[in-house]
């Protein structure tokens, strides 16, 4: 039984490996895509470890890019904007302007 799990972990480490270098771009690999595919699956479970261990390095050293706020509730403009349609300051129907009665 031990042994059906340890080949279907390695199958499945694999399968993992190379679907997910298939699926990544150029600057990840860093070598053409045959190549590892052959390295993946001539050395399965030691290059499938190799793949996983660089891509995943490549990928942490990728800058992130902070050019702007992630969602409207960061962006500074769109909640300035959102209260100037809220309460419209020519109308005097905002909270600190009570109505007469």
């Amino acid at each position: 039984m031990l042994r059906h799990l340890v080949v279907l972990v390695a199958v499945g480490l694999v399968l993992y490996a190379f679907f997910d270098m298939l699926r990544s771009d150029a600057e990840e690999r860093g070598a053409p895509r045959s190549i590892w595919a052959l390295i993946i699956l001539l050395f399965p479970v030691v290059g499938a470890i190799v793949w996983l261990l660089l891509s995943r390095s490549r990928r942490r050293r990728r800058p992130t890019s902070s050019s702007g706020p992630l969602g409207p509730d960061d962006d500074p403009d769109f909640l300035r904007d959102l209260d100037r349609r809220t309460w419209p300051p020519d109308h005097g129907t905002g909270p600190s302007d009570p109505s007469p009665t």
